[in-house]
């Protein structure tokens, strides 16, 4: 068999000391005859098989040795499959029976069923159910079937092989309730004989009334004949509950021809109907398609809407189909993907170079649904000898990229796509295809990727990938331990995690093979079958030794391992040691034990680097593993006391304390050898676990002390000592933690929980694990208040104790550590953080239930929920720093760290509120003693406020000032608490803003002028007054005119408007009045500095112009028809916006506006907007009838010409911008658009330096009263324009 190297069996030496011989006898002796089955002169049963102990005392004996075992540093030794437990005695019994009658135990049949952890085993006309998972080494709840003589006909030989002759489903009725690590209570069990095609259901093993099964028995005996008719027998069954039915399932039954059955179940009775004749396409090499196997599609659930979908492995392809049951049972195949095909190209065909036949055996998917297992046979010929063997594989494919199940038919397209085609067995014995179709295949369990396969002849052969090439750990039995009847998964303690393998043997029980034995322990495939055929052969037992003499250092050459999780600590661990890794912790461990005894440290350092101690960091570290295996050692005598009498012992304190003891010294041995400077230097990781491994130990002490204290406060309430220890919620978790670990860790599924968990030192993060998953289960929330806060409260003290004892010896031990500047310690980590968030949101929880709590529970609560946000938010600091220091992305943390404190802070606020009125009604303090009220309020806020100024806490801070009227608090904690945007002091002015405390606001301005000026850059309405206060009159200035003119600004409302408007906005009249008041503080900077006349003079000129334009914005509305939408009238329009609507409406007078406009602009905009002052004249003179006007002045005097001109837009407009009394801000309009050319002969249109009488010489009534419209323009311009200067600081309008 494919054995470990270099393996014995750990039992071979208990059992030779009977001294009995062995008889040559392949069934499993009597009761009295067990004791030397395996000794090594059973015939082909090699040395380094499966240790098969037999008795009912094995389980104290294994266990014995399990311990003995673990803590040898020999790593041959560590690679041995773990027993599990016992048969229950019913079925040893049944065992016996049927061996008194003379028949042989291959008739047995059993198997595991994984989503229920159910085993299953058949013997004689009897069906035993039990779980595995019981804690007890023989499991005493089984249930026993009797299978109806009309099912069980054993009379009916019709197979080779009775044991395979029958079909078992177990159906899970309480999927959805399962509780945390509670056994299977409810489940129905649908048996199926393929001997006689008879079909019993159990609705629920459970139930005493459920014993007698519903029959449905074939219609007549299955004959060669009746094939044709799709008669013959069932070679595949599956089954799943409907849900929301009670008791209610579906089973699909496929036979070898494409025969598809539907079998529904109820408590009415079975009800089967043949849905297809033949699911399978016959065109394949003109040959008839087989059916293998069916699975269900693990990606989609059964309903009522979409049906249900399964694929079906055939001898050439993979299909899928979809079965919809209402309104009418509809078959429907949604695609195929053929694997072996006549294309060479496709498939695998291309990849077995050489071969004459294959055969798809059968296939798996994984539990998401997304990668197919499937186990081919080839059948090959050698070219060199001429000899036929057949070659076994793996091939692994998944769905192609872009591929998605909802599309309804891709039978054009290539579904899946080769993932790998790994090679099990290169070159085995020819095999019939009966062997070769009994064989099956388990995925699922670790190491990650890993598969069992199961031979037809009951052997079981676990395949690893490993450095890109297949390895191979058979679990092995000799003939007397009969077979393996199936393989499942342990379940895993995580989600979505795999667990280790689980056995179920014919004779010997149930059995675990660990991930490390797996890892540590495989062989390279070897040329030669997986049946057992053979293995008696002299030759064929030579040819192993031989093998394994050749790779007895196997475990030392291979060391990485391709399918373990990144995140797998103890799993990277294993894989990473190397041979040099090996030899250097062999030698690190004899000079520590050297130094223990003698104290010498000479060439210590040397000799380590020497064989590479220093080359690998973190836990692959050969200092850290020797470091761990001391904190982690197993006590061998820790399994003579159980549960409440272990725990009452002083052996887990004594032991603690010796470890404590071990480890100061490797710490005072790693200091004497200088390897703690040299590991401090280059591998600062390693040196902190090293150090954490301590503060694990120390936590790990002060835990068991808190336990012994609540032990003894618990002893005058319970009599019995176990209930004293199993009533508190740390004993609950405590039981968690250690199942956890068990079943992860198969070398301790026969240890207590309790000593695991004092066991596990290195794992205590996980105690915060379980606390975050369960932490209801803990709490108790089905409990009563009273025992809720006192199961939260322990728990909460239990975490807490872990973390200060930590930090203590972190303090205490400062002068070891490393540098931490980018490490993150053990209690940073999330899933510490985590637990300790869950158990403070559940005290949090608890206080919003109840109002009304006793002086005591609040004074509790208040305690333990103080000390939990201390612990708390120092972990997220540091885990923050941490991330900062790597350059790692942190703020999602940041806003998860301000999220949770200020959660917890405002909660203890509430908390202490409360805490300080029942303080006050305990000590009779009347309503009116404000100042005892307020001394002891500050009494119990005072942690409070030490955590809220640690963490910046600002809303707590500001809370406790504002309720104490404390202004000299609130003034000294704005000087200390300086953070980003001006620390509180920024928060204080926001909360003041709020809440419309203007005078306070600015009052704060006396003291803090800098940071208020900072924080009114963005509420400018308020920032003027603080200049003010500042004597920053030109700022002030500046201000004032900035808000007056900005059109989205807003006022916050005076002391006399109503306090509920947070902000009015500014009307017309505010704009000019906060004009005004930037011209009286520009006044004031002339009389406070000499020399500054010059300013006030342009500043108010500006500021003049400013007044000028929202006048003429007020008068051009007051002109606007109803008709003329204007949004928001008390916003200041642009210059740009006014002249356009005073041209959109064009009447005469809001056209002379739109020059009044550009008259108080700026000349710059001026020249920005010269098409737009164009359009202006344009607009003036289209306002008059120039043919009627010459008509009405032909023949009349020079006066009333002149005076019927003077009555035009355009020589109003003409006045306004060049007459010698017009206004203009900065500059003349001749500067941009002078009114004549002085060399001008002809007008050139196209130039871009038009003057007033080229945009006149384009008027259509120019040729006619061209005369009219230039003495209409020249008449108004008769002296100088009068120019006002303009303000160059502010030509920006």
């Amino acid at each position: 068999m494919f054995s470990p190297a270099a393996r014995k069996p750990h039992l071979a030496g208990v059992t030779s000391q009977k001294g009995r011989n062995q008889q040559d006898s392949p069934s499993t002796p009597i009761e009295d005859a067990r004791h030397s089955l395996i000794a090594p002169s059973v015939p082909g049963r090699p040395l380094t098989g499966t240790p098969a102990p037999w008795s009912s005392r094995l389980s104290v004996l294994a266990r014995f040795q399990s311990v003995k075992e673990a803590n040898r540093t020999d790593t041959s030794k560590q690679i041995e499959p773990v027993y599990v437990g016992e048969f229950p005695q019913v079925v040893r019994n049944a065992q016996a029976h049927v061996l008194q009658k003379g028949f042989d135990n291959s008739c047995l049949a059993g198997g595991i069923d994984k989503g229920t952890s159910l085993s299953w085993m058949i013997c004689g006309t009897q069906l035993f159910i039990w779980s595995y998972l019981s804690d007890a080494a023989v499991p005493k709840n089984c249930i026993v079937l009797k299978i109806p003589s009309t099912v069980a006909d054993m009379n009916f030989n019709v197979m080779d092989k009775p044991g395979r002759s029958w079909l078992v489903c177990v159906v899970n009725w309480d999927i959805s309730s399962r509780k945390l690590f509670e056994q299977c209570n409810s489940a129905g069990i649908i048996l199926y004989n393929r001997q006689t095609g008879a079909l019993a259901y159990w609705s629920d093993i459970y139930s005493e009334s459920s014993h007698s099964p519903m029959v449905s028995l074939a219609t007549q005996p299955l004959e060669e004949s009746d094939r044709s008719m799709g008669l013959e027998r069932f070679n595949s069954i599956i089954a799943t509950a409907i849900p929301g039915n009670s008791q209610e399932c579906l089973a699909l039954a496929c036979q070898a021809t494409g025969g598809l059955w539907l079998f529904k179940f109820s408590l009415s009775g079975i009800h089967q109907e043949m849905i297809s004749l033949n699911i399978l396409n016959s065109n394949f090499n003109s040959s008839p398609v087989n059916a293998r196997s069916l699975v269900w599609d693990p990606q989609h659930a059964f309903s009522g809407e979409s049906g249900l979908r399964f694929f079906v492995l055939t001898d050439h392809e993979i299909q899928y189909w979809n079965i919809v049951l209402a309104p009418s049972i509809n078959v429907q195949k949604i695609w195929s993907h053929e694997i072996v095909g006549n294309d060479s190209q496709l498939g695998i065909k291309k990849d077995l170079a050489g071969q004459k036949q294959i055969w798809l055996l059968d296939m798996q998917l994984d539990d998401r649904g997304k990668e197919f297992t499937i186990l081919v046979a080839t059948s090959c010929k050698d070219r060199v000898s001429s000899s036929n063997y057949i070659q076994y594989s793996l091939l692994l494919m998944q769905y192609s990229l872009g591929f998605s199940i909802k599309n309804s038919s891709f039978t054009n397209e290539r579904i899946l796509e080769k993932k790998a085609l790994q090679v099990v067995i290169p070159k085995a014995r020819v095999e019939d295809e009966a062997y070769l179709f009994s064989t099956r295949i388990r995925v699922g369990g670790k190491p990650s990727g890993s598969v069992v396969i199961l031979a037809g002849d009951g052997t079981a052969t676990v395949t690893s990938y490993w450095r890109g090439s297949t390895r191979l750990f058979q679990f092995d039995l000799p003939y007397d331990g009969g077979k393996v009847l199936d393989a499942s998964v342990f379940p895993s303690g995580e989600d979505n995690d795999e667990g280790a393998w689980i056995v179920l043997t014919e004779k010997a029980g149930v059995w675990a093979i660990p991930e490390k034995a797996i890892l540590l322990g495989a062989v390279d495939p070897p040329e030669r079958s997986l049946s057992r055929k053979g293995s008696s052969n002299e030759r064929v037992v030579d040819e192993e030794k031989r093998s394994q003499g050749t790779r007895g250092n196997t475990v030392a050459k291979k060391h990485s391992y391709e399918g373990w999780g990144p995140s797998d600590r103890q799993q990277a661990a294993l894989v990473a040691k190397t041979a040099q890794d090996e030899e250097a912790e062999a030698l690190l461990g004899r000079l520590f034990h050297e130094f223990l005894s003698s104290g010498e440290v000479e060439d210590i350092l040397d000799n380590l680097r020497e064989k590479g101690a220093f080359l690998k960091e973190d836990e692959t570290n050969v200092f850290t593993r020797i470091s761990k295996s001391i904190i982690d050692t197993l006590a061998k005598h820790w399994t003579t006391t159980r549960g409440a009498e272990f725990v009452a012992s002083s052996v887990v304190s004594s032991l603690l304390l010796d470890k404590q003891q071990k480890h100061q010294k490797y710490l005072h041995f790693l200091t004497l050898t200088k390897c703690h400077q040299e590991l401090s230097s280059k591998q600062r990781s390693s040196t902190l676990i090293i150090m954490e491994h301590g503060e694990k130990l120390f936590s790990m002490i002060q835990l068991r002390e808190l336990q012994n204290i609540l032990g003894q406060s618990r002893k005058h309430l319970y009599d019995s000592p176990s209930h004293v220890e199993a009533s508190g919620s740390l004993w609950t978790l405590i039981q968690l933690v250690g199942e956890k670990a068990r079943r992860n860790t198969v070398l301790l599924m026969d240890r207590d929980n309790m000593e695991v968990f004092y066991t596990k030192i290195s794992d205590i993060e996980e105690l915060f694990y379980c606390l975050s998953q369960h932490v209801e289960y803990i709490v108790g929330r089905d409990q009563p208040f009273s025992i809720q806060v006192q199961r939260a409260c322990e728990v909460s003290n239990a975490c807490t104790t872990l973390i200060h004892a930590a930090m203590h010896y972190r303090d205490e031990h400062k002068n070891w550590y490393p540098s931490l500047e980018g490490l993150t310690p053990w209690n940073c980590q999330h899933v510490v953080r985590s637990g300790l968030w869950k158990i403070a949101y559940s005290i949090m929880q608890l206080l919003k239930e109840v109002e009304a709590i006793d002086m005591p529970v609040v004074s509790e609560m208040w305690s333990q929920l103080e000390r939990l946000t201390d612990v708390l938010l120092e972990s997220y600091i540091s885990a923050i720093t941490a991330k900062i220091e790597l350059g790692e992305e942190h703020q999602s943390l940041i806003v998860e760290y301000c999220s949770r404190r200020d959660e917890l802070l405002a909660c203890l606020y509430e908390l202490a509120k409360r805490l300080t009125q029942l303080k006050c009604l305990e000590t009779h303090i009347g309503v009116d003693d404000l100042d005892r009220k307020e001394a002891i309020f500050r009494e119990v806020t005072e942690p409070l406020l030490l955590i809220a100024k640690r963490h910046e806490a600002y809303q707590t801070l500001w809370q406790l000032c504002y309720d104490l009227s404390d202004t000299r608090l609130l003034r000294s904690l704005m000087h200390e608490s300086v953070g980003p945007k001006g620390g509180f002091s920024y928060f204080v002015f926001k909360q003041l803003l709020t809440s419309q405390q203007f005078s306070k606001l600015l009052r704060l301005g006396e003291e803090f002028q800098d940071e208020l000026t900072i924080f009114l850059k963005e509420h400018k309405d308020l920032l003027w007054l603080h200049e003010i206060f500042l004597n920053q009159f030109s700022a002030a200035s500046e201000t004032l005119h900035a808000v007056a003119l900005s059109p989205d600004d807003s006022l916050h409302p005076t002391a006399e408007e109503s306090p509920t408007e947070t902000k009015r906005f500014l009307s017309l009249a505010d704009r000019r009045r906060l004009l005004n008041l930037s011209k009286i503080a520009a006044a004031a900077v002339s009389s406070v500095l000499i020399g500054k006349d010059m300013y006030f003079e342009m500043k108010a000129r500006r500021i003049e112009a400013d007044l000028q334009i929202l006048k003429l914005q007020e008068e051009i509305i007051s002109y606007l028809s109803d008709g003329v939408d204007v949004n928001d009238v008390d916003r200041p329009l642009l210059p740009g916006e006014l002249i356009e609507i005073c041209l959109k409406e064009g009447s005469k007078e809001l056209c002379l506006k739109a020059f009044d406009v550009f008259a108080w602009t700026s000349s710059s905009f001026r020249n920005s907007n010269k098409s737009l002052l164009e359009k202006c004249w344009r607009a003036a003179v289209d306002q008059e009838n120039w043919t009627l006007i010459l008509a009405s002045t032909v023949g009349c005097s020079d006066e009333v010409t002149m005076e019927s001109l003077r009555e035009t837009v355009l020589y109003k407009a003409s006045q306004r911008c060049y007459g010698p009394e017009s206004l203009i801000y900065g500059g003349s309009f001749d500067e941009v658009l002078p009114l004549q050319k002085v060399d001008s002969e002809s007008p050139n249109f196209g130039d871009s330096s038009l003057s007033v009488e080229d945009i006149l010489k384009q008027h259509k009534d120019f040729p006619d009263a061209g005369k009219l419209m230039l003495n209409a323009v020249l008449l108004a311009v008769i002296e100088d324009n009068v120019i006002v200067e303009e303000d160059i600081v502010m030509e920006s309008r």
